[in-house]
């Protein structure tokens, strides 16, 4: 008999069947208090209402969450774009934020077809890094002054060096008092309710933060600010015509290819940490490129902010025992019910206790643990690193990132020229032989010269080039010119130019 064609419903149950359902059940109510507060956080942040960050995560479980990939992996708005959208906002208007964010997800849709999602592990991982410490750091000094309900400055460098105005600006203030001692309250309960294990299993860290300080704002009747409620339908805001114009422009373009690349990165970097969470199938990269492009397709069409995979819901439903795909799609629907059916929750949320939910974020994309051993085993590698997040602070997210990656070229250049001269028969009187081995190339020419300026003067010297694996023309040509000119001041008679290549 033929077999019985398998249901959406019977995908997801899988080989573990109702007992698979059931776990991924709970680890989609898991997530779902876990991406709550951290959608209308990262909106919020970024300078859009509150209800794009929960249109971006609903599509991120609804969309993105159906499509093969990485099966556990959830995707949604994520504090390492925040700095980036903020920017692209403050520059170009919300009404361009959806041409933005659709772009990117054709081009990742474009990547992800040509399969080039695989190539995305091959870049630094210290620009991975420093990109997400200096989004961190821009990220907490701008939080900073949401969590005083005070208007921070639009440059990362004004951001940190008008902090010690904004404590005295604060100190003065008595509706900025208040709302520092939310927000710092907020930052105090998200570091501590992990410690409290009962209490951590009930209820995620940000939603008990959150709540906590709502319930601490009404019961105190604090003159702080809340975040603006508009309705899930009035948040929407498809691109128009004059929107598309506007990626004619080079700023734009740029903007767009930042967007794609960052997003993709953080993605695939994701990916890659939540498989080595669960013993579960591992992730096709491709696919996952064309499932966050389909994702952040479906964004720009709605106006909403871009998505990437979220390494803290994906660890959130990875630990609630997640099986299946099935868990980060129900989220998606339980992010859907709460945006329709509670929207008025949203206005009694206050905006220093997102603030304080979005310092914490930052301050955990900062390595500051793993700084110390790079430094020690890998002095180069944490050069890129604080390079890259010192220049997206200075200057911008791209500027920065494009700093770091051309720092990291730079770097393997340097470190696969290794090059040395073997020389022998300096005891003698007949010719010094100077073998190089290794790899020769411009960067290293001035140490290669040095090695030989250092060989007798009065000895013919043999250079002998056969070892080098690999030789530039500059190096030839200033090698040999060096052996001829040592050579013919040489007093005794040559009879070659002493090279062998």
């Amino acid at each position: 008999m033929p077999s019985k064609p398998r249901t959406l419903l019977d995908r997801f149950r899988g080989a573990g069947g109702a007992g698979t359902l059931r776990a991924d059940f709970t680890a989609s109510l898991v997530v779902f208090l876990v991406a709550v507060p951290l959608c209308v956080g990262v909106a919020v942040a970024s300078g859009v209402p509150a209800e794009l960050g929960l249109i971006t995560g609903i599509v991120g479980g609804l969309v993105t969450g159906l499509m093969p990939g990485s099966s556990l992996q959830v995707s949604g708005p994520a504090a390492g774009l925040t700095v980036l959208v903020y920017e692209a906002v403050d520059e170009y208007g919300v009404a361009t934020l959806g041409v933005l964010v659709l772009a990117a997800g054709v081009l990742q849709l474009a990547m992800g077809l040509l399969r080039l999602g695989r190539w995305f592990r091959a870049i630094s991982v210290a620009v991975v890094q420093g990109m997400l410490a200096g989004i961190g750091l821009v990220l907490i000094a701008g939080q900073l002054y949401a969590l005083a309900d005070a208007k921070a400055p639009s440059s990362g460098v004004d951001k940190i060096t008008g902090v010690p105005e904004l404590i005295f600006d604060s100190a003065r203030s008595q509706s900025g008092l208040e709302a520092l001692a939310v927000g710092v309250g907020t930052v105090a309960v998200l570091v501590l309710w992990p410690l409290w294990r009962r209490g951590a299993k009930v209820l995620p860290a940000p939603l008990a933060a959150v709540a906590l300080a709502t319930v601490a704002v009404a019961a105190l009747d604090l003159s702080v600010a809340r975040v603006e409620v508009r309705g899930l339908l009035d948040a929407v805001q498809p691109p128009g015509g004059d929107a598309f114009a506007e990626l004619a422009g080079i700023g734009v373009l740029g903007t767009v290819v930042a967007f794609t690349l960052i997003a993709s990165a953080e993605s695939l970097f994701s990916a890659a940490a939540v498989d080595r969470l669960h013993d579960g199938p591992r992730t096709d990269y491709d696919k996952e490129l064309i499932a966050q492009g389909a994702g952040n397709t479906v964004c720009g069409v709605l106006g909403a902010l871009p998505m990437t995979a979220v390494i803290v819901r994906s660890a959130a439903n990875v630990r609630a025992g997640a099986r299946t795909k099935a868990s980060r799609v129900l989220h998606g629907g339980w992010l859907l019910v709460f945006a329709v059916l509670f929207p008025a929750a949203l206005g009694v949320i206050p905006v220093c206790a997102l603030a304080g939910v979005l310092v914490h974020a930052g301050w955990k994309l900062i390595p500051v643990r793993d700084l110390v051993p790079l430094w020690r085993e890998h002095r180069g590698e944490a050069v890129v690193l604080m390079s890259t997040a010192g220049a997206i602070v200075v200057t911008n997210m791209f500027e920065g990132v494009l700093i770091g990656l051309l720092m990291a070229v730079a770097k393997t250049a340097w470190e696969t020229s290794h090059v040395h001269v073997e020389v022998t028969g300096l005891e003698g009187d007949g010719p010094v032989q100077a073998r190089i081995v290794g790899n020769a190339t411009f960067l290293r020419l001035p140490k290669l010269l040095d090695e030989l300026e250092a060989l007798p003067n009065d000895r013919e010297v043999q250079l002998d080039m056969r070892g080098l694996r690999h030789v530039d023309h500059a190096c030839r040509t200033a090698l040999t010119a060096w052996a001829e000119r040592h050579n013919a001041v040489v007093e005794q008679p040559l009879h070659s130019p002493g090279v062998a290549a």
